[in-house]
């Protein structure tokens, strides 16, 4: 009777903790003007620290507590992962200068001619998850890019990359359905990767919008992966750091205030693969806390050790969470939206750096041109339209 009584005060508490959804009093809206200045100022460091051979960021800038980067596999995976940010950011925010133009052909040289090779480095680190993700995102744009150029023959050859790159998530799947980063279990061929959350949310917002141009992502890949994230949605909303972690939900890294930077793309992911749990107001409740608790993200930022702030937040989640939260702007009620662009382009502004980067975790040489990337993207969902809003 006891046990009974516990469960359900518990449940009680869950639930109750789960309605308590924090919202900040609405900001001045920053205005297109000074939105677009930071989104330019973005733009011209990524065309500053572009490498000659078109990719984005090094290995450089070790410090004594450095990421864990097996063989040039590793760094082979960040730096494609990081320039197919940068060349999305590019493309969706460059506009089209001269300048704009010869760096995204650039990259676009570099990602053909390099995804395609890219493998897991070792046994047990798949960082090549993330780029083969990333990649298809960029791939898709430049898809549509030389569409527009109605220049079959590079369709083609993105075509053919893009089916690479849906074969590497195939080879690289977890058993459990989804992805992870590393399989420190076994090391097996098929990985024995626990999934984690974050990772099938990014593969699954990148096959939507393969979906949404016309490509088929592997149908089956979708379904386990949906599955495995479906696993880790909590009741209130949060997501598990990965499967791994389902028999400690209450764990600091899995309660709401530890699931802030992965609950956006969760969110988008479900939503966009019609999940019926993401709702419209699943989306805002979310997007308000990240605001409203935004500080318990932000502790983890710039922060040398992973996961050293409190609820386990490492720096590295900062501007992935802005990310999704930008993306779902374009999913969000159309009452709604301008109070969250407004919190969001007040939210990025202040962090800007003096030469017009964003930086959350000192990751080799490659963390301000991902922040940035990632950043100058969720500010260009900032820019309001008066046709819209």
């Amino acid at each position: 009777m006891k046990s009974c009584f516990l469960s359900l005060i518990l449940a009680l508490a869950w639930s109750l903790s789960a309605a308590e959804v924090p919202r900040l009093p609405d900001v001045k809206p920053p205005g297109n003007a000074a939105v677009g200045k930071s989104i330019e100022r973005g733009v011209y460091f990524l065309l500053g620290n572009q490498n000659k051979d078109g990719s984005w960021g090094t290995p450089r800038n070790t410090k004594g507590l450095n990421i864990y980067a097996p063989t040039y596999h590793s760094h082979y995976a960040f730096r494609l992962a990081v320039t197919a940010l940068c060349s999305s950011a590019l493309i969706e925010a460059g506009g089209d200068t001269p300048q704009v133009r010869a760096a995204i052909k650039d990259s676009e040289a570099y990602l053909l001619e390099h995804l395609p090779k890219l493998r897991r480095a070792t046994a047990d680190a798949m960082y090549n998850v993330w780029a083969h993700g990333y990649g298809l995102q960029a791939l898709v744009r430049l898809r549509a890019r030389a569409q527009q150029a109605k220049d079959a023959a590079k369709v083609k050859r993105i075509e053919q990359v893009i089916a690479t790159q849906f074969d590497r998530l195939t080879r690289y799947e977890s058993v459990d359905g989804g992805w992870g980063y590393y399989d420190f279990r076994l090391g097996t061929q098929k990985p024995a990767s626990s999934s984690i959350s974050f990772v099938n949310g990014t593969v699954l917002v990148a096959f939507h919008e393969a979906k949404q141009a016309g490509l088929k992502p592997p149908p089956h890949l979708v379904k386990r992966a949906l599955a495995a994230t479906q696993r880790q949605h909590l009741p209130d909303g949060s997501f598990l750091y990965g499967e791994y972690l389902k028999n400690g939900p209450r764990r600091g890294i899995n309660r709401p205030a530890g699931s802030l930077g992965r609950s956006q793309v969760g969110n988008l992911a479900l939503r966009l693969w019609d999940d019926p749990r993401i709702t419209d107001q699943v989306m805002v409740d979310w997007l308000d806390r990240l605001f409203a608790r935004n500080d318990w993200l932000g502790i983890g930022r710039k922060r040398p050790v992973p996961h050293e702030a409190w609820f386990q937040i490492a720096g590295y989640f900062y501007y992935y969470g802005h990310y999704y939260a930008g993306l779902l702007m374009d999913h969000v009620p159309a009452k709604d939206r301008p109070r969250l662009q407004d919190h969001l382009a007040t939210t990025l502004m202040k962090l800007q750096e003096k030469d017009g980067d964003w930086w959350d975790f000192p990751l080799y040489d490659y963390h301000r041109q991902y922040g940035t990337a990632m950043a100058v993207m969720a500010l260009q969902k900032c820019l309001r339209s008066p046709s819209r809003d």
